[in-house]
């Protein structure tokens, strides 16, 4: 049913020509009606700049401080119930403000990262391997539409319960409108502006997600092409050299991906693993003790939106860290007992290599991982 509407979500024929960056369309053109990325017309360079300021100062710096003012401004007027839903949300969206600037600063490192998947592209030639590009592909897509369907529900879940019960949702601050009096036209910037703020932090929840697909998805042909060393008779010991060395080249390239995004996606992540905590403490003290039935459905939803923020993120990474120590297996269990002294003295060196897990770090001291045994 969804494939109808977004095409990309679906695995496509091998008749058809993918790329991996191919992964990042339906992202891409989120970030590009923000203005975090770059028109194709250069004479539309100007226009789309003053898009960029206009958008991001609205939704980074003003939005922030709108809901900062209507806690000084109409603190009284808040039951313990509302103040809570509006601290959450406010906290989230201080943190999205740090997490969106890093996502754009990152924007040519992240360009970098997709030139480098065009070269891994190259080496796939076999139609096994082609496929499993397709379906990484289909899925990055699959998981960016997923992403909007579960934060758009939660605004969704808000916006007719509070309209309906003649109260703001999120309690923002606009400047020359009285809530009460234009109560509608209030609750509807309120809407519109929670609804921008989503996207961009799904923005940010995303990228990395589907960045680390792409990564495993290599790791993974790597991995194949490492069982497959030495394994077709009758050629000489120079071709199976040049193949174990194709495959050193595949490994340099998969580290120089995952190093041009290290950076990005440190900060992000960081600023991630600060807000968890806080912001589902507030989330529960405010489900058991203020909420009604339709209001603590809405606050759960919010609860797995903001756990979907690191999870999925996080077990990927250590999807990560055992593919790397299966490479390593894969090297070792390969037919090299009967090859000749350079090729052994290669393997012992790429093997060497291997074993060092691929990793990332938030703000470059916590690894980003689920467990503790890693």
């Amino acid at each position: 049913m969804l494939s109808k509407f977004f095409p990309h979500i679906s695995k496509k024929p091998l008749s058809e020509r993918v790329k991996s960056r191919d992964a990042f369309i339906y992202l891409d053109r989120v970030m590009w009606s923000f203005g975090w990325t770059e028109p194709e017309n250069k004479r539309w360079v100007l226009p789309y700049k003053l898009w960029f300021a206009f958008v991001n100062i609205v939704m980074l710096i003003l939005l922030p401080i709108s809901m900062s003012i209507e806690y000084l401004h109409r603190f009284k007027t808040f039951s313990a119930g509302e103040f809570l839903s509006s601290l959450e949300i406010g906290v989230n969206i201080y943190g999205s403000s740090f997490k969106c600037a890093f996502t754009m600063i990152g924007f040519k490192k992240r360009q970098e990262a997709k030139v480098l998947l065009d070269q891994l592209d190259k080496r796939c030639v076999r139609d096994e391997e082609r496929s499993t590009v397709h379906r990484y592909v289909a899925m990055g897509n699959f998981f960016d539409i997923l992403y909007h369907i579960f934060y758009s529900s939660f605004v969704v879940m808000n916006f007719p319960y509070f309209l309906l019960e003649r109260r703001h949702a999120w309690r923002m601050y606009f400047p020359y409108i009285d809530p009460e009096k234009q109560f509608f036209i209030s609750s509807i910037a309120e809407c519109f502006l929670m609804t921008e703020a989503i996207y961009m932090d799904l923005c940010t929840d995303v990228c990395p997600l589907i960045s680390m697909l792409m990564a495993r998805c290599h790791i993974s042909l790597l991995k194949q092409r490492l069982r497959n060393l030495r394994s077709e008779p009758g050629r000489t010991e120079d071709e199976y050299l040049e193949e174990l060395t194709e495959c050193i080249r595949d490994h340099r390239l998969i580290l120089d991906y995952v190093d041009a995004l290290r950076p990005v996606f440190s900060g992000t992540i960081f600023v991630q693993f600060l807000l968890i905590g806080t912001v589902l403490g507030l989330s529960m003290i405010n489900l058991m003790f203020f909420s009604t039935f339709w209001t603590g459905v809405a606050t759960c939803l919010f609860m797995f939106d903001v756990s979907m923020e690191t999870f999925p993120f996080c077990y990927l990474c250590n999807m990560i860290i055992d593919d790397c120590q299966e490479m390593a297996d894969s090297l070792f269990q390969s037919d090299w007992t009967s090859a000749d002294r350079r090729y052994k003295s290669t393997l012992v060196y790429f093997l060497h290599n291997l074993q060092q897990p691929i990793t990332l770090t938030a703000d470059g001291e916590a690894g980003i991982f689920c467990g503790h045994d890693n």
